[in-house]
């Protein structure tokens, strides 16, 4: 039994179905959570629910959109990249491994709603979907991967590795210093989640999680 546990076996049958389960638990407890995040950002500032952003890549390379609690303002992502008034801090943006401290883009709403991953609760469908996993590596933009790894040529071979599995809403990374940590040490970690996947590293990843989204530690 342990063999099905860990590895291969793990990952193509037992993980999926703890996914379909937790997931369908986790957004009936997240429910009322939900619904008053969603009607904050109603209040707070004019816009979608949803953050409208462009696609992630997934597992294998396959490109998915990913749900998300809108917690910046409308076009966010495009003006960042298109607006010539935002071209210093995109460039800051690139340079900083694609993480910005200071960000003027974010909501008043969305500055809590990211410090305690609150906005991170729809990709419980993509979960559903067989898009995502509740463990697993981050899910990047496509841009963003590719600058990121002429940054970090040394990076390609892991990029591949973490690219094998379906990423998560939570990880190693993530219980492990969040946005503090560079792409570079990002990818080895998740590099190093996807050698030893299991179903007790998992359920230990689980459980740190709420810790970090209460103290908001590593959130920017």
């Amino acid at each position: 039994m342990v063999k099905f546990l860990k590895g291969n076996s793990y990952q193509k049958i037992f993980k999926r179905i703890f996914d379909i389960v937790a997931s369908f638990v986790l957004l009936i407890f997240f429910s009322p959570v939900s619904l008053l995040t969603a009607l904050a950002i109603k209040i707070d500032s004019s816009g979608p629910i949803l953050a409208d952003v462009p696609e992630r890549i997934g597992e294998k390379g396959k490109k998915f959109k990913m749900y998300k609690f809108r917690s910046m303002i409308s076009n966010a992502h495009y003006l960042l990249r298109t607006d010539p008034r935002l071209k210093k801090l995109f460039h800051e943006y690139k340079k900083s491994s694609y993480k910005l401290k200071k960000d003027p883009r974010i909501t008043p709403i969305g500055k809590f709603i990211r410090k305690h991953s609150i906005d991170e609760i729809p990709q419980l469908l993509n979960v559903l979907k067989g898009e995502m996993s509740l463990v697993g590596p981050r899910a990047y933009y496509p841009d963003e991967l590719e600058n990121q790894m002429v940054e970090y040529p040394r990076t390609k071979k892991l990029v591949n590795k973490v690219l094998s599995v379906k990423p998560g809403i939570t990880g190693l990374w993530q219980v492990s210093g969040r946005s503090e940590v560079n792409f570079d040490k990002r990818i080895e970690i998740d590099a190093k989640y996807v050698d030893n996947i299991s179903l007790w590293k998992d359920l230990l990843i689980i459980l740190k999680t709420p810790i970090i989204m209460v103290s908001g530690k590593g959130a920017i």
